[in-house]
């Protein structure tokens, strides 16, 4: 790896850097992974995100070292991985189905990795009891995995990863077996526990609000290919391409054409009328054809005037918000989320309407070939 040279240092326990260099995993003709580059920062929480079959999990299985990639290299601290078993990394796991030993306390499953690493017998019980303080499970410690709840289970495997303090922590997808309300609890508690433990972790998710919730900085993957890193904020407010637009978040699509570009953009519409847009992050010329993006959140409803034409077909009051989804002349939907103030219903099926975009610097054209 151009740049890099090896040094066979001793690393700290926690808290180590992670680069993933110009990673490619191929099967016969397939890339699973596509020249994937990432720099993960010590202490540094990951999300790896995208839909089935981008290859997330493929990644992770090459930086825990279960498959050697076809290309490219893994350095974690300042040591090349490249060729190491996974039991020489010094990485932890967190499975979706958590893995635990079913005949073992809690105690015990924390224990293990320990005592397969010949950790002398007083130093387990002191590394136990602080996981389980860690984890706020200390008074259950002689239960067994059968008699805790969904949620206490993952934290006994997350406890078991961190025990042995690995440079990297792993986490496959842990929160998919959980339901809504515990998930939401379980994903404030990992991140507590990973903040307080100074691990440098990677999250394996296809769940958009996983990610943007927990992570510090977005990966995301589409058919191997990497195509935004950066935080959360940046990945939903500003994203790169047509698939990280529709992908994370909700969009409405739109196909036009450029007339104007100075700093920002204008497309004529398809269905008629003009719409002004932010700066394209990609190169776009005056007479291309794009696709307009725009957040339900960045619309607004009028009776008359300015907007794009469309009839009400439902409405939907979701506590704080109302959604309401109208029917343009060409026939789409588009979706429209507006602030319900106190005593508000929606709008009735069959209302005719404008909807207007709440200004320019939040709506986003990408090339129409990308579509």
């Amino acid at each position: 790896m151009q740049g890099f040279r090896r040094r066979m240092t001793a690393a700290p326990s926690t808290g180590q850097s992670l680069v993933i260099d110009a990673v490619t995993q191929r099967y016969g003709a397939f890339f699973a992974v596509d020249h994937v580059s990432l720099d993960i920062k010590a202490g540094e929480l990951v999300a790896l995100l995208g839909p089935s079959g981008c290859g997330k999990t493929t990644l992770l299985r090459i930086i825990a070292g279960f498959i050697l990639q076809s290309e490219g290299h893994v350095v974690i601290g300042d040591r090349l991985m490249d060729g190491l078993p996974p039991n020489r990394r010094e990485v932890g796991i967190v499975f979706q189905n958590y893995a635990l030993f079913p005949h073992m306390t809690i105690a015990d499953n924390i224990a293990y990795g320990l005592a397969a690493r010949g950790v002398a017998a007083d130093e387990q019980k002191t590394r136990v009891k602080d996981m389980l303080a860690l984890i706020k499970l200390d008074h259950i410690a002689d239960r067994f995995p059968k008699q805790l709840s969904g949620g206490q289970q993952q934290r006994v495997a997350l406890a078991r990863a961190l025990a042995v303090k690995p440079n990297i922590l792993l986490l496959d997808e842990p929160f998919a077996a959980l339901d809504k309300n515990l998930r939401l609890d379980m994903q404030i508690e990992i991140k507590r526990i990973q903040r307080l433990a100074g691990t440098t972790a990677v999250l394996v998710t296809h769940d958009q609000e996983e990610a943007l919730s927990m992570a510090d900085r977005v990966a995301v993957l589409n058919a191997g290919r990497l195509e935004q890193y950066a935080p959360p904020t940046e990945v939903y407010d500003a994203p790169k391409s047509l698939f990280v637009n529709t992908f994370v978040g909700t969009a409405n699509t739109l196909p036009g054409k450029v007339v104007a570009l100075n700093g920002e953009a204008t497309v004529a519409l398809d269905i008629g009328g003009d719409i002004k847009t932010r700066a394209p992050t990609v190169p776009v010329a005056v007479g291309d054809r794009v696709t307009v993006c725009m957040r339900p959140e960045h619309l607004r409803l009028a009776d008359s005037g300015e907007g794009i034409a469309g009839i009400v077909e439902m409405g939907l009051p979701l506590g704080p918000s109302i959604v309401h989804e109208v029917r343009t002349a060409d026939g789409r939907a588009l979706k429209v989320t507006e602030p319900r103030a106190a005593g508000a219903q929606p709008r009735a099926p069959g209302s005719a309407v404008r909807v207007r975009t709440v200004g320019a610097n939040v709506i986003s054209i990408f090339p129409a070939a990308a579509a």
